[in-house]
Formats: structure tokens, sequence, C-alpha cells
């Protein structure tokens, strides 16, 4: 009896091409970027040269809710304060998902000498200071437009429904106000319209332009606020022993309080950071004040560790104050804070492939943890998400030693624009049509 030919190498050769055209970048978002790529860096480049600090996005907001219009679409604005919000609904039966950019400038007097660069000042904290995009949320803004356009191109042939969500105060709203995505969230953003799953991305200055970077899991740490104020008895500086010196104290527990992760955190099982970002004390050379106030921030993974944390922090805090005689009052702003970004994994190993289409499989990898938060974390609590970062280090610049997002001379290579587009727009694609190829 002849020997029956095996099957296995007749159904590779047969399965070939399909995994071929499911690697491959869709036709159309090819299109649609050719189309559109001068229009975004324009966008773009307009809302760079016109900031707005976290809850402070109006223009911002007005033009996002314009240019929405202008495609045919009725945008709900005053979402959260200043979000904009939008639904694209496909000619098709399909999924839902939604869509995120945020909107909102940094108080950081701009350094880059671009010819588009602001000039714009604002108030934060009781100080005059200059506002910039330093950490590219013009470029998401931008790219979310270029998406949301492409998406209405092909509205009738389009599977599903897409929210877009222009998210105002991801930097986090001034205290005492409510902001960013918890404030989307609280306002129900998604009780009409539950996506299936939500996509983000950030441009990222450490990540080379025309690359991408993206983990399934815990990918960005949780962020907690806090604040210690060290109260003494004020006196003349020439005679310290008249009174108790805050300022001191403070010097000592800011030194101290660096233990804490240093030698009681157990930094085995994650990375933690504990971070003081400003002191304020005094308004004259001869004068020992009363008060000194620190503000600053914790960075961790593990829950566990972040309690833990929170409690040396007071325990510090307390006891190197009253070793000078001073004492010490500790605010911990836990319900304030982002908890730690963790992609779906099960998501994020699904849309891979349509990340490589975009770059090539060698351009996309997987990052270390990064101590950076996002309230992107929010909605993925809340629905299956995976955000990812979109490099925008320009080539012969090392991204090691980049000026990094948050810099006033963070730059922005314009390829990421290009990049962010067809990405974001690739996942979207794959996802509302199943993952087949275009």
């Amino acid at each position: 009896m002849a020997r029956t030919p095996s099957l296995l190498p007749l159904l590779l050769c047969a399965l070939a091409p399909l995994a071929q055209a499911q690697q491959a970048e869709r036709p159309e978002v090819a299109q649609a970027a050719s189309r559109l790529q001068q229009q975004v860096v324009e966008w773009r480049r307009d809302f760079h040269a016109h900031p707005e600090l976290s809850n402070r996005e109006e223009r911002t907001s007005a033009k996002v809710a314009e240019r929405l219009r202008a495609m045919g679409l009725s945008p709900k604005t005053g979402v959260a304060v200043h979000g904009v919000v939008a639904i694209i609904k496909g000619g098709l039966p399909g999924p839902k998902i939604a869509l995120r950019a945020d909107m909102d400038a940094l108080p950081v007097t701009e350094q880059t000498g671009l010819p588009f660069a602001s000039k714009a000042t604002a108030e934060y904290r009781g100080e005059q200071v200059g506002v910039m995009h330093a950490c590219g949320h013009d470029a998401h803004t931008a790219t979310l437009l270029g998406v949301a356009d492409a998406l209405m191109a092909m509205r009738d042939k389009l599977p599903g429904e897409v929210m877009l969500i222009f998210q105002p105060a991801e930097e986090g709203a001034p205290p005492p106000e409510q902001g960013g995505a918890d404030l989307m969230l609280k306002e129900r953003l998604f009780k009409d319209f539950k996506p299936e799953a939500v996509f983000g991305l950030h441009v990222f200055s450490s990540v080379q332009a025309g690359q991408i970077a993206v983990r399934g899991g815990p990918l960005m740490a949780a962020s907690d606020r806090f604040g210690i104020t060290v109260n003494g008895r004020q006196t003349h500086g020439s005679a310290p022993w008249n009174g108790i010196d805050p300022i001191v104290a403070a010097s000592d527990l800011i030194g101290t309080a660096q233990t804490i992760v240093s030698r009681r955190a157990n930094l085995s099982k994650q990375p933690a950071v504990l971070t003081f970002g400003a002191i304020k004390g005094g308004i004259r050379y001869n004068i020992i004040p009363d008060s000194v106030e620190m503000v600053g921030t914790i960075r961790t993974f593990d829950p566990d560790m972040r309690k833990q944390i929170f409690a040396d922090l007071r325990n510090v805090a307390e006891h190197t104050a009253a070793a000078h005689g001073a004492t010490a009052k500790t605010d911990i702003y836990e319900n304030d804070g982002n908890p730690a970004t963790v992609n779906d994994p099960a998501l994020t190993a699904r849309m891979l492939p349509s990340l490589q289409a975009v770059v090539g499989k060698d351009n996309v990898y997987e990052p270390p943890l990064q101590m950076g938060s996002e309230d992107f974390s929010l909605y993925a609590q809340q629905v299956p998400s995976m955000f990812f970062f979109v490099g925008s280090t320009g080539a012969g610049i090392d991204p090691a030693t980049a000026p990094s997002n948050h810099s006033p001379r963070f730059l922005l290579d314009e390829q990421a624009l290009d990049v962010g587009l067809r990405a974001l727009l690739q996942v979207s694609l794959d996802y509302l049509h199943g993952d087949k190829a275009g």
C-alpha cells in the first residue's frame, strides 16, 4: 500500500500567505497615515504652542470638539471639567472599544528653541510659571484626532463602535480640585457605552523613534502624593537656641526618609521610590521660621509594600522631628493616587502582532518596569486594556541620555506622530475586525 503523504506541510503552505497577511500593515492604515501625516503634525504644533495646565484645558478642548464636529461627529464636552468624548458608530455590527488621549500640559518653562515653542504662563501653587507640553500630551491629542478622522472616513465599512476619550488633568488636578480619569469614571463615562477593551499610548523619550515598547502585566507604578509639615518655633537666625529650627529638622528628616526604600523595603520583590519634590520654609535670610512644608511622591507596584512605606514615612517624620524638639504632621493622599498600570496579558498578547505589523517585529520590545505613573490605570481597572510606549527620541540621539519626559528640553521627533497614528489605528481595526487581515 502506498504511504499517505503528510498533510502538515501542505497545511502550513496553505496557511503561510494568511499568516503573512495578518502580520502586515493594513493598506487602509498606510493610506490614512499618508493622507493625514501633515495634518497631525500641524495639529500637534498648534497644541504645543498653546499648552494649558490640568483642569484648565479650555482652548484645547474647544479645538478638539471643533475638529471632531468638522469630521461629522457630535462630541460631548465638559466631561470631568474639560474632557471631550465622542462615539464613532460603524456601519457594521461589531465590538465596542475605547481610545484615550490626554490633553493637559505641565508647569515647565520650555527650553527647546523650537519655532513653535510655548511662551505660555499661568499660575500654579500660587506662583507664576511657564507652561509646556513637556510630556507629549499634545502628540497624544493630535494622534487621536488623526485616528478619529481615519475611522470616520471608513465608517460605512467599520464594524462596531469606538469611543474617543480626550481626557483632561492626567498630570493631576490642583488640590482640592478633582479631575482626570478618576473624575471621568465618577461621572459614569462607561454607563451607556461599556467597551470590551481600552487602548492608549504615550510618547516616551527613553524609546527610540520608530520603535514601540509594550509589556503584558504591570507596566507603570502606582503613584501617591504626600505632604509633611515640620513645626518648630520662630527665632532670630543669630540665636537659634531661643527657638526650634524646623529647617534643620526637615533636612534630617529628608535624609532619614531615604532609608525607608534603601533599608526597609524588600526591593527583591518589586521596585519602589520615595522622592521629595519641593520644600518651602522661611522668607528671610536671618529668621528661623516657624515651619517647613515638603511635598513628594511614593511609587510602588506591590500593595503591601505601598502600605508599609506609608507607615514608615509617618514614623520617620514624627520621630525625626521629635529628636529636634519639633513636631511633624504627615498627610498621604492615598485616595488621590493612581494605581499601577497593568496591561491585560491576554489582550496584549493578542494585539502584539498589530504593533509589529506597523514598525516590524524587531522594533517592538518589552521594556523594564517604569516608575512613572499614569491614570490610564483607572480605565484598566474597569476594562481589559493595553497601554504602549511610542519612541520619541530621534536618530543620532541616545535615548538613555535624551531629555526625559517632564524636562524643559523634552524634544519630540515627529516620526512619533506617524508611528502613533498607524499603531493605534492598526490595533483598533484589528480588534474590531476580529484580527482579520485588511
